[in-house]
Formats: structure tokens, sequence, C-alpha cells
């Protein structure tokens, strides 16, 4: 008796993966349905390849991917849609901004095929480097500012005062000089 229930349980197995889509309670797809199947598994495979090129591009920067799916004709779930979310706050320094938005950038145009909210992420940091590179413009003009100090108002007096005595030379020479000279001058 054992030997039969062993035999059977064969048989039982043997059906079972002859006719795995029957066997599983699904119905057979109609070649509609195959093409569906196919096509949404392109689908997917796309939508989990570019959010792959997101955060392999965006590592440290980008959360992990979320996916929007559907399910197929032959009952399994498809990714449609996707998103990674990526932190787009500046840094603490224009330095460390600038270095940042490029790489948001570089994650936000990483797939072959970036969408208009891929190149929409990429514009707004390519505005915050921008941002940032102003700002460390600004803080380089005043630190080389706040270096001449003194300086800065000697030069500005030794430069006023040449330009007076240039004035008083050129003044004193057109005084000497003879009218024919000066009428050559003019002429």
């Amino acid at each position: 008796m054992a030997m039969d229930a062993i035999g059977a349980a064969a048989d039982f197995n043997a059906m079972q993966f002859a006719r795995p889509n029957q066997a599983a309670g699904a119905r057979t797809l109609t070649p509609e349905q195959q093409q569906e199947v196919q096509k949404l598994r392109q689908i997917d495979r796309k939508v989990r390849e570019h959010e792959a090129a997101h955060m392999a591009a965006g590592a440290g920067l980008a959360g992990g991917a979320h996916f929007e799916y559907v399910r197929g004709p032959d009952g399994r779930q498809y990714a449609v849609a996707g998103e990674v979310k990526i932190d787009v706050s500046p840094a603490q320094t224009p330095q460390q901004t600038i270095a940042k938005a490029r790489r948001i950038q570089a994650a936000a145009l990483a797939p072959a095929d970036p969408s208009s909210q891929d190149r929409a992420v990429a514009a707004q940091a390519a505005q915050m480097a921008a941002k940032a590179q102003t700002e460390l413009r600004r803080q380089e003009r005043e630190e080389r500012e706040a270096g001449q100090g003194g300086d800065m108002t000697s030069t500005l007096a030794s430069t006023q005062a040449s330009t007076r005595a240039s004035r008083a030379v050129a003044a004193y020479a057109w005084q000497e000089a003879e009218p024919t000279s000066v009428l050559s001058l003019y002429a």
C-alpha cells in the first residue's frame, strides 16, 4: 500500500509539472493576453532600469525606488511607473552645495531616457548650483576686502593723490607751453 501512495504522488507531481498553468489554477492565455504580458514585462524592465540608474548615480542622496504596479492577465504584478526620492536641499557651504547639485543633476539625468520630471529636477539642481556659486563669489570678495582692510583705504588715498599730482603736472605743462603748440593740439 505504501508503494501505491508513492506511485500516486509521483503521478500527481508529474501531472503538476506537465501543466503548470492548469495546476496553479490559472487559465490559458489568449495570444492577445500573451502579447500584453510581453509588453508589461518590457515596461517593467525599463521602469526598474530607469529607477536603478537614478539610485546608482545618486548614491547617498537618493532613497529606494517606489513602484506603481498593474496586474497582468497572467496574475503577476508588473511595475509600470516608479520614482526615487532625492535630497535636493542645499548643503552647509556653497562649495558643498555646488558639489551636491552636480550629483543631483547626474542622478536626475542618469537614465538613458530622462523623463520631464527628471529634467525638471536637473534644472532645479542647476539653479541651486548657480545660487551657491553667486554666494561663493560674494564670500570670496568679502574675504579679500576684509583681508586688505586698512590697505584698501591707503591704496585709495594713494591713487587719489597720484591722480591729483598728474593733473597738477599737466596743468603746469599746459601753462608753460607755447601758444602754437597748444593750437596744434586742437588743430
